[in-house]
C-alpha cells in the first residue's frame, strides 16, 4: 500500500502530472518536520464538491482550495486532504503564479496542516506561508536531481 495516494473525484477531469516526485518531494517535507507520512489521501475535486463537504462537515458555506481531515497520531502523518482544483486555478491567476506552483503550495499547506501548523491567526498564517515556501523552494531544488 502506498502512503500517499492521489484520487480524482468521480466525473471529475483531472490529471496530476509527475505523480512519483511529488510523493517523493511530500515525503521529505514530511522528514523535515520530524514526522512520518503513514497515511495520505488527496482528492482533487471541484468547487461544488468541496462546498457540499464544507457544508456537511465544517458548517461553513463558502468556497474554499482545500479542506484538511486530520487523523494523525503522533507523528505519523494520516489525512485525507480535498483540493479544489477550479479554486487552485483561479488562485494561481490571482497570485500570477502558475499552476502548477499554487497545487504544490496547497499540496504542502495540508500536509503541514497534518504536522500540527495552523493559520487562524496573524501570527499562525505567517509561519504557514513561510514553511510553504520553504517547502516549495526543496521542490524547485529536489527539481534538479529528479
Amino acid at each position: 500500500m502506498k502512503k500517499i495516494v492521489f484520487y480524482t473525484e468521480e466525473n471529475f477531469l483531472f490529471r496530476l502530472k509527475n505523480k512519483n516526485k511529488i510523493r517523493l518531494w511530500l515525503e521529505e517535507c514530511a522528514a523535515k518536520e520530524h514526522k512520518s507520512i503513514k497515511q495520505i489521501t488527496y482528492i482533487f475535486c471541484s468547487d461544488e464538491y468541496l462546498l457540499h463537504i464544507n457544508q456537511t462537515y465544517l458548517n461553513h458555506n463558502t468556497y474554499t482550495d482545500i479542506i484538511t481531515f486530520d487523523y494523525t497520531e503522533e507523528n505519523n502523518l494520516i489525512g485525507e486532504i480535498y483540493i479544489s482544483v477550479e479554486r487552485v486555478k483561479e488562485n494561481a491567476k490571482k497570485y500570477k503564479v502558475s499552476f502548477m506552483e499554487e497545487l504544490l503550495r496547497v499540496m504542502v499547506h495540508g500536509l503541514l496542516h497534518l504536522s500540527g501548523y495552523k493559520d487562524k491567526t496573524k501570527q499562525e498564517k505567517k509561519v504557514m506561508c513561510e514553511k510553504e515556501n520553504e517547502k516549495l523552494n526543496l521542490f524547485h531544488v529536489k527539481q534538479k536531481t529528479f
